[in-house]
């Protein structure tokens, strides 16, 4: 019996409709993922702040608002980059790690803004970014991480690290070996400039669940970059310079 002409074409076009569902599947999954993260990192940062008459916890200043501000927005973007190649990358090991890091850092910023609103504070200064990294004149010297000597003299425009809109554009455009490596790149050197900042946090904050939030993302997004080195190796590609 002769073969129907139509039947590869058929064929064909349900496979597409098939790759075309997983897609969508995959997509609801990480949006459902990080709303999970964000209702957790909420409730855990509205537990961590409700008083007890025991409690000899100061109040927040200016060092626990301003990193909750400015480590919420450097953390957004390391989310949306890992979302991108939750979504597009078919490497295993990097997939693997943009879920940690959109977990983590999405659970982080739901913490941080509970917070916030806890006390009374908006989002995000409208000031610009890192006004808060100078010496406090109390002379507090919390135990943790010294501080890299990195204090700002003003509110700075952008956050050290961060990509630019060309490079974000770049990255959804890449596919294949050059999305994971162009991925790699920018997360190191994400972390690597934010890093300042959360040591900064972990020595200065005066509230102890900044400074223990602070310490534990040090220690994760050292590791991280470690990490991020090895793999970039791997591949035959160099970090991107400090921006």
């Amino acid at each position: 019996m002769a073969s129907d002409p139509d039947i590869p074409d058929a064929a064909a076009e349900a496979a597409s409709g098939l790759g075309g569902q997983l897609r969508h599947q995959r997509t609801a999954l990480v949006i459902l993922g990080t709303i999970g993260a964000i209702l957790i990192g909420f409730a855990v940062g509205v537990l961590a702040r409700i008083p007890l008459d025991t409690s000899s916890e100061p109040d927040p200043d200016i060092v626990d608002v301003g990193f909750s501000q400015d480590m919420s927005a450097h953390h957004a973007q390391a989310v949306e980059m890992a979302g991108v190649v939750l979504v597009r990358s078919t490497g295993t090991d990097v997939r693997r790690l943009a879920y940690d890091i959109l977990t983590t850092q999405q659970s982080q910023i739901g913490r941080m803004q509970g917070w916030l609103q806890l006390w009374g504070k908006p989002a995000q200064s409208v000031d610009g970014y890192m006004g808060w990294m100078t010496e406090p004149s109390s002379g507090h010297d919390h135990s943790g991480p010294s501080s890299p000597g990195h204090s700002m003299s003003g509110p700075m425009a952008t956050m050290p690290g961060m990509a630019t809109p060309t490079e974000l554009a770049a990255l959804r455009q890449a596919t294949g070996p050059e999305l994971d490596t162009m991925f790699l790149q920018l997360m190191l050197r994400h972390h690597q400039g934010g890093l300042p900042m959360i040591d900064y946090a972990a020595q200065h904050a005066e509230t102890t669940a900044v400074r223990t939030l602070a310490e534990t993302m040090s220690k994760t997004q050292r590791g991280e970059s470690d990490l991020l080195t090895t793999m970039l190796s791997a591949r035959g590609a160099a970090p991107l310079p400090a921006g």
